[in-house]
């Protein structure tokens, strides 16, 4: 079979690679993919973990040249035809993509090697993984200076929503796949922080392209606290969210309780049976249900636990039976009420002269597109 290729050249334009997503086929062992990777990247790795351990330890022991015949064994016959196979597929995938290895050294390079003797010329990344970690970790502390606001609010006020409306504005829940909650976990596992904090780079960098659009630019993002579930926000990021100005959304119960109902009741059971099917998928729905408020057991005490989980329970029973999820409510709101809304409320007004605006959901959004244009003097 002939393979139509187009030369390019290695890169070392790392911050490109990052803001346009550009694919990178990354030939690291599968642990160390896990640890830090980019967003737009697939793991097809030269050797595996088990191979890998294998020839560091030859290394150690015996030097360069013994590893290098030691992985060349243990890659060979039908093992390295395969893996030749499986990159030249993902080369003619992404056309524009680049090989990528821990430093851009002979890993990749041996890759690079076996491909353009199967017929297919494909650059690699120079510097490799280490150099593109490094350009994001320079991004975030580079970007992170530039004016922000960050928008405030109680649970179920449509933050989140209202972030991603904005040109600018950037959804850390969503890179970091949780909601910042006891409940905040989604169908999506969490990424290593090193991922994370990629992830961010990478959008940064993408919604950068677009700040000159905006005379008066400025990021938009929710106010966290420094983790959300098992990430934690970067230093420099969160020093910078720590002195910028806070919009808080102040909606009605009855909205807060809509959005509510949609996202956790009606979404996650939807997602859980889609994911695991019925009888699974409703089983994995109770067990994120009863984890949510199991977690936060020892702050509500034994006797409010023991009340709402009973409720949680029967609202559970009622929803798998008839579909219907008001019965939610009966745990949920005194929930938001004794809980959450007095803990976020004693967070808030710590802040209380960094905030520049209140409204409900529709004032907020136009508050922050009069900012935006121009029409609010930026502070």
């Amino acid at each position: 079979m002939k393979y139509v290729v187009t030369i390019r050249p290695d890169t070392r334009d790392w911050r490109t690679l990052l803001a346009h997503a550009i694919p990178i086929i990354d030939v690291r062992a599968p642990v160390e993919f896990a640890q830090g990777a980019l967003p737009a990247a697939i793991n097809l790795p030269l050797m595996n973990d088990h191979e890998r351990a294998a020839v560091g330890t030859c290394y150690k022991q015996q030097g360069q040249r013994a590893a290098l015949e030691l992985g060349h064994q243990l890659v060979a016959g039908d093992t390295r035809a395969a893996r030749i196979d499986a990159w030249r597929e993902a080369c003619l995938r992404y056309p524009n993509g680049y090989l990528c290895c821990a430093r851009g050294g002979l890993r990749s390079q041996i890759t690079q090697q076996w491909l353009r003797e199967a017929g297919v010329e494909y650059p690699r990344v120079e510097g490799g993984y280490k150099q593109l970690r490094q350009a994001a970790i320079e991004a975030i502390d580079n970007l992170s200076s530039l004016p922000m606001v960050l928008v405030g609010g109680f649970t179920g006020s449509g933050k989140t929503q209202l972030v991603n409306e904005q040109p600018l504005g950037v959804d850390l829940e969503g890179l970091a796949h949780h909601r910042g909650s006891s409940f905040g976990r989604t169908l999506s596992p969490q990424l290593s922080q090193a991922s994370f904090e990629n992830a961010l780079a990478a959008t940064l960098l993408r919604k950068q392209i677009t700040w000159q659009h905006h005379h008066y630019a400025f990021w938009l993002l929710e106010d966290e606290g420094q983790m959300i579930g098992s990430n934690h926000l970067p230093h420099t990021l969160r020093e910078q969210m720590n002195n910028a100005p806070i919009a808080v959304v102040e909606e009605p119960m009855s909205h807060r309780l809509a959005r509510l109902r949609s996202e956790y009741f009606i979404d996650m059971q939807q997602a859980f049976c889609t994911a695991y099917g019925e009888e699974q998928g409703w089983q994995a729905y109770s067990e994120y249900l009863h984890h949510g408020l199991y977690a936060i057991r020892r702050r509500l005490g034994l006797e409010r636990y023991t009340l709402l989980a009973e409720r949680q329970r029967i609202a559970f029973e009622e929803q798998q039976r008839s579909g219907e999820t008001d019965g939610h409510f009966a745990w949920l709101l005194p929930l938001l009420e004794n809980y959450y809304d007095p803990m976020y409320r004693y967070q808030l007004e710590k802040k209380a002269a960094k905030i520049c605006f209140r409204g409900d959901y529709h004032s907020v959004a136009a508050w922050l597109n009069d900012r935006r244009s121009g029409g609010i003097t930026a502070r």
